[in-house]
């Protein structure tokens, strides 16, 4: 399962919850599989989606919106380990990451990552994250419906092929612009939420 595959299910699965995604192809792929007000994409940002989607979790925590969700990639999450242990510490309950693990940084010529050889669901395990794994499409879909129900902070660990898509165009939008969107589309969700 590439990249591009994975997110057209997480995709499937997020229509109306917030979205936080890393850098670089995770957010240009995304964005080319369903360019959403509730998806924040990182640009420039690497090693931050995780960080930004605990913040979120926490001012979320009092609202009826349900989770939050962090996509991020191996590369990143090797940029930011210290993420882990402040879920772990934290304890969102809203929180829910996706690790795209494909072992490499594809933005520097596939160059392995540390989780090439380390067990980067293992780490958040002893951090204190309650984890599930996938490794094909049918697996993923089935544990993302399982991790969006469970209390968090939650992370999903999914092994991906190495491979970026050819066809993802560069998100041109201006990052001030994205994050105003996704910041008004929650802002609104969290307005319905409090009126049903």
């Amino acid at each position: 399962m590439k990249r591009i595959d994975a997110l057209r299910i997480i995709a499937a699965q997020t229509s109306d919850l917030p979205v936080v995604v890393t850098c670089a192809a995770s957010s240009r792929e995304l964005a080319a599989v369903a360019d959403r007000p509730n998806h924040l994409y990182l640009l420039d940002a690497m090693g931050l989606a995780g960080s930004v989607a605990t913040g979120i979790a926490l001012g979320i925590a009092d609202t009826e919106v349900p989770k939050v969700v962090a996509i991020e990639g191996d590369g990143s999450l090797l940029m930011n380990p210290n993420v882990l242990a402040t879920g772990g510490f934290l304890r969102p309950s809203k929180l829910v990451m996706v690790l795209l693990d494909n072992g490499v940084y594809g933005a520097t010529a596939n160059l392995p990552t540390y989780g090439s050889r380390i067990d980067l669901g293992e780490l958040a395990d002893a951090a204190g994250w309650t984890v599930r794994r996938a490794a094909d499409p049918e697996e993923l879909a089935a544990r993302l419906a399982e991790v969006l129900s469970l209390e968090g902070p939650v992370f999903l660990h999914v092994r991906i092929a190495v491979g970026n898509a050819t066809d993802a165009p560069k998100l041109l939008q201006n990052p001030v612009i994205l994050g105003r969107r996704f910041q008004d589309w929650l802002a609104s969700r969290s307005a319905e939420e409090a009126v049903r």
